[in-house]
């Protein structure tokens, strides 16, 4: 399970992105605009083993929340619900070496 402190501070993620993985899953939390033009922490999920830019965009799976404390939090509910709806991707995650191609 991710807990809210696996993930660093808004002061952190008002400068950068923050990347971090968990049994199979990895993810990225940075701040973005949404379809209104909102700034927004966009968290975006996808299997192992590949980092953010060498994975498919079709593999990837993202998600809008507040900037703020809040935000966070709810992107690691988020996430932890996405490990358990779809425990058997995560689990065989490390098997896609060669699926990428």
């Amino acid at each position: 399970m991710i807990q809210r402190d696996d993930i660093l501070s808004m002061e952190y993620l008002k400068k950068t992105e923050f990347t971090g993985c968990h049994q199979g899953m990895r993810y990225r939390l940075e701040g973005a605009e949404d379809e209104a033009g909102e700034k927004k922490l966009k968290c975006t999920i996808w299997p192992e083993p590949f980092n953010f830019f060498k994975t498919p965009d079709d593999k990837k799976e993202s998600s809008f929340f507040l900037f703020d404390e809040d935000g966070v939090a709810d992107a690691v509910a988020w996430m932890n619900d996405k490990l358990f709806e779809e425990r058997d991707k995560w689990e065989h995650a490390a098997e896609n070496w060669s699926s990428y191609e």
